[in-house]
């Protein structure tokens, strides 16, 4: 594990250590949570730089692309 310093505004610590406690919150939720939290944003993203980068092309192909080439893993798994 990484130990992080990171600073927040008071709100939003107030808004978080709020919503553990409520929620039941025990001893280490704090750092799962914002693991959690940086996780999907970094997913998110990375989703939205890919959906950017193939926007000019046609869907259908893309999805026909991707059917193709997990057909292809699956072929040479057998």
């Amino acid at each position: 594990m990484i130990r992080w310093n990171i600073t927040i505004p008071e709100k939003t610590n107030r808004a978080v250590r709020t919503f553990l406690a409520r929620t039941g919150g025990k001893k280490g939720d704090l750092s799962r949570f914002v693991d959690e939290a940086v996780r999907k944003r970094v997913f998110d993203l990375t989703v939205s730089e890919i959906k950017g980068r193939n926007a000019e092309y046609d869907q259908q192909q893309i999805l026909e692309l991707i059917e193709q080439e997990v057909d292809a893993v699956h072929a040479d798994r057998s």
